[in-house]
């Protein structure tokens, strides 16, 4: 189903502060596709040049249920949605998709788009394909306080850096 309420622009024309939009905002990351879902919310991340093309950088840890469909699929979407959204972001962020469907529970819609899932009330949707990814390593900390800080149960997250495939904001 093609949504018109969304039109493709260049990414290097999007207007984000992404320290605003990571940091403050927050995303939420989807993969899967329309037999079956997942998203979670984030507030870490990265957007930049990475080998010639422009990339985000997410970190996912082990125990979240997108990380499976994160795996598994060559594609996952980032999705940035207005402040109206904020009890839907922090819902994806606290309660699992493995039991229950909480996109649905959330109140948002799923979005199929180059056959992954993203979510229909974002103003702006990057579809990310994987290029790289990796466990963060306790011994490659440089300020060794992050380590105990941030991971105290030792569940380091997988980075993965994506190329952005497309991007997708919303028409007024």
């Amino acid at each position: 189903m093609k949504d018109l309420s969304f039109k493709e622009v260049k990414a290097e024309e999007l207007n984000k502060n992404p320290f605003q939009t990571i940091g403050k905002e927050w995303l939420l990351i989807t993969a899967g596709n329309e037999e079956k879902c997942n998203t979670m919310t984030a507030s870490w991340g990265a957007m930049g040049v990475m080998w010639g093309k422009n990339a985000v950088t997410i970190y996912v840890r082990p125990q979240r249920y997108t990380k499976e469909f994160v795996d598994r699929e060559e594609l996952f979407t980032i999705s940035v949605l207005p402040e109206q959204y904020r009890k839907a972001l922090n819902y994806c962020g606290t309660v699992s998709g493995r039991e229950e469907d909480k996109i649905q529970k959330a109140g948002l819609t799923p979005y199929y788009i180059e056959g992954t899932a993203a979510i229909q009330e974002a103003d702006l949707i990057l579809v990310c394909r994987k290029m790289y990814h990796d466990t963060i390593k306790p011994e490659c900390f440089d300020e060794k306080e992050n380590d105990g800080k941030w991971y105290p149960e030792q569940d380091y997250h997988t980075m993965y850096i994506a190329e952005v495939v497309k991007a997708l904001v919303k028409e007024d």
